[in-house]
């Protein structure tokens, strides 16, 4: 998947949020100070190329809606996070993360947790 600028994925997180919207709509979700209507007019026109984002018209104007789900997109970032900082380890990334004590202990805890379940559900599933 490609990989978008952070003012693309910005506009995504938008449009994810909002689901589907004009530019002036998009615009308004902008915290201040708010780009150019221009500016964001083309970068959704650049998603669209890159085929996260389409469109349906209404005459000359036209209303954006994602694609790419945002799950789709976290999953991928995550995956290149991890190839690329972690050497494909997800093992490394918690530990650096425990390490530079971004994660609390209820935190690691409760990722255990998750784990633990993850693994009985894979384990029920290989029988």
């Amino acid at each position: 998947m490609k990989e978008l600028t952070r003012a693309e994925e910005q506009i995504m997180q938008i449009l994810w949020k909002i689901e589907r919207g004009f530019v002036k709509d998009i615009l308004k979700e902008f915290p201040e100070p708010k780009p150019a209507y221009n500016t964001v007019s083309t970068i959704v026109r650049i998603l669209q190329d890159k085929g996260f984002v389409d469109h349906k018209a209404y005459g000359r104007t036209h209303e954006y809606y994602p694609l790419v789900p945002r799950e789709e997109y976290t999953k991928s970032r995550m995956s290149n996070l991890v190839r690329d900082y972690f050497s494909d380890s997800y093992e490394k990334m918690v530990s650096f993360f425990a390490r530079e004590k971004k994660i609390s202990t209820t935190e690691m805890e409760e990722i255990i947790k998750l784990m633990e379940e993850e693994i009985e559900r894979q384990k029920n599933k290989e029988k």
